[in-house]
Parts: C-alpha cells; sequence; structure tokens
C-alpha cells in the first residue's frame, strides 16, 4: 500500500513535543535506594531480535537493491510494521513487492516531513523505529564530486540538506512520541567518507555523513533518560544498483577481496534497532570490511 504523504492539508503536528515524565537516570551510591526498592534502576529489555508490532519507518527505500529496501524487509521480518518513504512513486512497486506502506515525501522539506509523521502514524500507528537511510547517493541523484575551489554554494547546500537535514527532520518529527512512551530506536546512516577517512571532491558528501556522527552522539544524551537509543551505521564500499566501476573495484581492494551487500549493511542496522541493542548508544558501527583498520595494502 503507498500513499503520497504530499496529499491533503493535514496541519503539522509538534515535532518538538517531549514526554513530561523522563525516565530517572540511575544514580551513584546505594543502587536500590534507602528504601530498599530498585525503583531507581531500570529493568534492562529482553535481549531478543523481535519487534513484533512495533512500528517502523525506513528512509530511503525506493530502490529493489539499496539499503534502505534491505533494512525494511529485514525489519518486516522481525516482525515490524514497516513504513517506507522516497521521493519518488516508485515506492509504490517497492511497498508492494515488500508487504508494507509506502510514502511518497521530499524529506528536504519541513512540511513535508511533518505531513509524513502525520500519515505514518494515522495508517500504522506510533513509530517506534526510525532508520533514517535517505540520502545516499544513487543515479537519479549522485554524490556531487567537485574540489571545494569549484563547489557552488547550491552544490554544497543540496548535499548538506539531502543527507544530514534529512535524518535532522524526520528524527525531530519523531522523538517526542518515543520519549513519550519510553522506547524508541533511531539509527541513521554515515559512511566511512567524513567520520573514518575522505578522497578529493567530496568534501560536501563527507561533511554532512560527519555532521550525520554529530546528530546521533548529541541526540543520543538528550534522549538516554526516555529508553531511547540512537546509533549511526558507516558502510564503505557497498554494492548497489548505484555503485560505479571505480567503487566496485575499489570494493575489490578492501581486506575482504570485495565490496559489501545491502543486506549485511541492513543486517546491522536491524540488532542496533532491536530490543537486543537496549545498552549501545550514541555509537558509529563501521561496516566496510575492515577496509578502515588496514595501515597499508599488502600484496
Amino acid at each position: 500500500m503507498a500513499i503520497d504523504a504530499r496529499a491533503g492539508s493535514r496541519p503539522r503536528r509538534d515535532a518538538s513535543r517531549r514526554g513530561a515524565a523522563r525516565r530517572s537516570r540511575a544514580t551513584g551510591g546505594d543502587p536500590v535506594g534507602q528504601s530498599g526498592q530498585d525503583e531507581h534502576v531500570p529493568l534492562p529489555e529482553l535481549v531478543t531480535m523481535r519487534l513484533d508490532g512495533r512500528v517502523a519507518l525506513v528512509t530511503g527505500a525506493g530502490s529493489p537493491d539499496g539499503i534502505g529496501y534491505a533494512t525494511a524487509r529485514r525489519l518486516a521480518d522481525l516482525g515490524a510494521r514497516v513504513a517506507i518513504v522516497s521521493t519518488t512513486r516508485r515506492i509504490h512497486e517497492r511497498a508492494a513487492e515488500l508487504g508494507v506502506t509506502g510514502f511518497v515525501a521530499d524529506l528536504t522539506d519541513e512540511s513535508e516531513v511533518g505531513a509524513l509523521a502525520d500519515a505514518v502514524t494515522e495508517q500504522l500507528g506510533d513509530v517506534e523505529v526510525l532508520v533514517n537511510n535517505a540520502g545516499l547517493a544513487s543515479r537519479a541523484s549522485p554524490e556531487v564530486l567537485r574540489p571545494v575551489a569549484q563547489l557552488s554554494y547550491e552544490e554544497w547546500h543540496g548535499e548538506i540538506d539531502r543527507n544530514l537535514t534529512t535524518a535532522f527532520l524526520c528524527s525531530r518529527a519523531f522523538i517526542g512520541g518515543m520519549a513519550e512512551r519510553g522506547w524508541g530506536r533511531i539509527v541513521s546512516l554515515a559512511a566511512t567518507a567524513g567520520p573514518v577517512n575522505a578522497l578529493p571532491t567530496e568534501a560536501a558528501y563527507a561533511a554532512a555523513k560527519a555532521g550525520v556522527v554529530g546528530l546521533t552522539r548529541a541526540l543520543a544524551m538528550e534522549m538516554i533518560a526516555d529508553g531511547v537509543t540512537v546509533n549511526a551505521v558507516a558502510p564503505g564500499t557497498i554494492h548497489t544498483a548505484a555503485s560505479t566501476m571505480a567503487e566496485l573495484k575499489q570494493g575489490l581492494g578492501t581486506p575482504v577481496g570485495r565490496p559489501g551487500t545491502p543486506d549485511e549493511v541492513a543486517a546491522s542496522i536491524a540488532f542496533l534497532c532491536s530490543p537486543a541493542a537496549s545498552y549501545i548508544t550514541g555509537q558509529m558501527l563501521v561496516v566496510d570490511g575492515g577496509n578502515s583498520v588496514r595501515e597499508a595494502q599488502f600484496r
């Protein structure tokens, strides 16, 4: 089922509202308090990967060979009620293939993100799992490759909006509800380019992806008392439909000897979305076949 979140004229929800009662942080000293009760120590979650009944939203899931699509499939397999969104109507086909609900929205537009939040809540219920995948380069929206000296302001702004602003707007739209319910998972897609390394001509993309990690860590600390974890996954060279020959050859040079697959990245995302990852927050998980660890390339 696919719905255009741009349709209609719903008022934008208050995305900034927070829960009235925040969870108490555990404090030093006697962990059970003077009363002898363990009221200050929240019980750990059941260690399970299952997401039965939880509503999950995956952004940027329009490509059948992409990370977003693979992630949506994994979350659905874990029992989640999944919504997917992209900027084009091809999301209708992806939703039908996965048996999930699809939405069309421009996630760089604040009003459209608000309309999307309302539409998802109305159709599926409150979002408890958010995967900010939108922004990774694609054939339709390729990465801007130009030295800083030749980079226009519009190109810079476009890369920041597509790769960082989307994560900010979508996270802001749902954190209030997660905080009120005392549970939530946010996983944003960073990249090794920016947080770990960089190449010439990719300054805008690298800056945006480094910004995703900064946003992740700050938001993790803001939400930690509300039972919401916030993490990032940083893929290296991944074989998708948008991969160029140069990128695929680069993947062959990794210690593993091949590029990664969308499903391998999706597996990492799914773990961080699960109850089993309840003690992990503010982290960046690198998925690059060991490429960022190697000091030199040996033959």
